[in-house]
């Protein structure tokens, strides 16, 4: 009788496990719509002046990481949908410029992150890297996105600008802006 008590709780258990875990493609879209979301949010704080702040002469201006992040969205979101289009948003210098060709990289990978299912996931497609999978290519895709934003984030600090991410994360933890424990 213990036995069978026993297997059935594992049973209702793994059941309860396999209906809350999300699939592959909620997974893949709710890191993108959270990185999305802090260099966007990054962007959009940084001023107008600052987009040409570079900490040494080597590395790329503010305005060149949200220009290499728009332009790098585009060539892979644009490329898996079907009708790869190129921004040249590394070109671009005024943060208005910089601000609207990101916001149209990230209205194309809306597109792509969304019509991802877990049906298609594993469908082959041709990425910056050579053949891998629909899923493979979305998630290289993050990984590059929140490299990117590591950088600008960094930016924002030498700034006196707290990152959206490290915000948004004190916010959740209720202490907020300018509150110390």
């Amino acid at each position: 009788m213990k036995f069978c008590k026993l297997s059935c709780a594992v049973c209702l258990a793994s059941a309860l496990y396999a209906q809350s875990a999300p699939s592959q493609a909620a997974a893949l879209k709710q890191a993108y719509i959270g990185i999305k979301n802090n260099i966007t949010q990054a962007a959009e704080k940084m001023g107008d002046a600052d987009y040409g702040f570079q900490p040494t002469a080597p590395e790329r201006n503010f305005g060149g990481w949200v220009g290499h992040v728009a332009d790098a969205q585009m060539n892979t979101c644009s490329r898996l949908s079907g009708s790869p289009q190129r921004l040249n948003a590394g070109s671009k210098t005024t943060k208005t410029d910089l601000v609207a060709a990101l916001k149209q990289s990230f209205d194309a990978c809306d597109a792509v992150y969304e019509g991802t299912t877990d049906a298609n996931a594993n469908d082959p497609v041709q990425s910056f890297g050579g053949a891998t999978t629909r899923l493979a290519a979305l998630w290289g895709n993050i990984a590059h996105d929140q490299e990117c934003y590591g950088t600008m984030a960094v930016y924002l600090r030498l700034k006196g600008i707290v990152p959206p991410s490290t915000e948004n994360m004190e916010r959740g933890r209720g202490r907020g802006r300018g509150k110390k424990e």
